[in-house]
């Protein structure tokens, strides 16, 4: 069965209140989104990548792989408004028959067997997507109301997010909504059932700085 990979990188940095977009930042001298695509291409050297990135850090993006000397295979296509527009975008360049794995580009920390569960499972039941149980408190908060809930009833959801490629291309068909959240929120909106499997601690988000530094000790320590 074909494989696909959509990395999306459409990050401005103002978060990370930095003028470099957090994806072409660094974590042990190399480069977020690099990391990312090593990720999985050291899973499937054969797979295809899909890279979208805000139209105006392509040449910047160019010039890092020429400064990095990186040669992984990939395709870049333009990033959208959204995070729904870039994967819409991106999806032009996946086949029909297969899956697809969509995958935000500050994770870099996105373990081997992640990868491989989500287009395993995907593979078998259409869609597959990684969580990690809670492991603090939870209260529900109402305007002035909030009270204690069960966080065993709750998980935190991670990328890649695999799916039969047919299914996803479908479920993007559908206008853009501020519901869709992520990936499986679209594609759940036709009436799918999402699988979870689990996911690795370590597949953090980088969004900060504070979140920049934690990923560059649990790369260390992962190195270990």
């Amino acid at each position: 069965m074909k494989r696909f990979t959509i990395i999306v990188a459409g990050g401005s940095g103002q978060r990370m209140g930095s003028s470099i977009p957090k994806q072409f930042l660094s974590i042990n001298n190399e480069i977020v989104l690099m990391k990312s695509i090593r990720s999985f291409h050291e899973f499937d050297s054969i797979l295809k990548i899909i890279v979208a990135i805000p139209e105006n850090h392509i040449p910047y993006w160019h010039d890092l792989c020429n400064k990095h000397d990186f040669t992984i295979e990939h395709i870049v296509v333009k990033g959208g408004q959204t995070r729904y527009h870039s994967v819409k975008n991106a999806l032009e360049k996946v086949a029909n028959d297969g899956v697809v794995a969509i995958h935000d580009g500050v994770r870099p920390l996105v373990s081997q067997a992640t990868i491989e569960q989500v287009f395993e499972i995907a593979e078998i039941n259409g869609n597959a997507v990684p969580y990690i149980d809670l492991v603090d408190s939870i209260r529900f908060i109402d305007s002035d109301i909030n009270k204690p809930v069960d966080r065993n009833k709750y998980k935190l959801i991670q990328t890649p997010q695999a799916f039969d490629c047919n299914l996803i291309k479908k479920a993007y068909e559908q206008s853009w909504d501020e519901s869709f959240t992520d990936d499986a929120s679209l594609v759940e909106k036709l009436g799918i059932k999402i699988n979870l499997v689990p996911g690795n601690r370590e597949n953090i988000k980088i969004t900060s700085q504070i979140d920049l530094k934690i990923a560059e000790a649990l790369s260390n320590y992962l190195s270990e």
